[in-house]
């Protein structure tokens, strides 16, 4: 009977231990916590300024911007073993004119190490047809089409000495998510290994990405204003959407 008692005397810190061990992984597995994700305009390297800066494009034609914003949306990033989390109801409208709207707060996220991030340049295809919405994707914000029932993902106008339109003006609002019209694109960057996106309960990383806004007349195309300074979807904004698909975006540092 006495070793009974001592095996019992022994044996329970050790299960109390190993409960408290269990209890302990699995609330570290379940942790979650936030980060942000800056946008900083430029147009090839000098800083966007509405309004006021002339720039050149490709075809070295001076042009000037007044409006330029954009739909980054379904935000999905992965770690180095494959396991991905999809940031759920993730749209954003990212606008120049407001210096809020480029500082984005992602919430809920799982703590751990991330080493890719993915999302959608405008809005995906179910949304498109889901009718007028609320926040980012509320009418009131001038990107849905209502006589097309659709958004507009990347809105940009300006001016253009080259330009052929009614007061030089540069229109190019790039939508469309019907073949082969589609404009539906994804940008992808990998994070360098050795410096992840640390998501901890302790801290809230930074994402600083650099956008680039002339790149809508550069990449697949150069695109000359003499000739076209004008889309509303169609294949005139698969042009543009193909160019900026890879140039648009640029992932400069993160801030652990």
């Amino acid at each position: 009977m006495k070793i009974a008692k001592y095996l019992l005397a022994f044996l329970c810190p050790i299960i109390l231990l190993s409960s408290c061990k269990k209890s302990d992984d699995t609330l570290a597995v379940q942790t979650k916590s936030s980060f942000t994700i800056e946008f900083e305009h430029q147009v090839n390297g000098a800083a966007l300024a509405l309004n006021t800066a002339t720039y050149k494009n490709a075809k070295g034609e001076d042009f000037k911007l007044n409006i330029f914003k954009y739909y980054v949306s379904n935000i999905k990033l992965s770690k180095a073993d494959g396991t991905a989390y999809l940031v759920p109801e993730s749209y954003f409208l990212i606008d120049e004119s407001k210096s809020s709207s480029k500082l984005i707060t992602i919430n809920d996220v799982p703590t751990g190490d991330y080493t890719r991030i993915e999302y959608t340049i405008g809005v995906d295809y179910a949304r498109n047809f889901a009718g007028a919405q609320t926040g980012a994707l509320d009418p009131i914000n001038g990107m849905f089409w209502t006589w097309n029932s659709g958004y507009i993902f990347v809105k940009l106008e300006g001016t253009s000495p080259q330009s052929t339109a009614a007061n030089n003006a540069l229109t190019f609002h790039i939508g469309g998510v019907i073949d082969p019209n589609n404009t539906i694109r994804t940008f992808s960057a990998e994070i360098n290994p050795a410096n992840p996106l640390r998501v901890r309960t302790d801290s809230k990383p930074d994402m600083h990405f650099i956008v680039n806004a002339a790149a809508l007349f550069t990449g697949k195309t150069d695109i000359s204003f003499a000739t076209l300074n004008f889309t509303m979807g169609g294949a005139n904004s698969v042009i543009v959407a193909d160019n900026y698909a890879k140039g648009l975006f640029r992932l400069d540092h993160i801030h652990n």
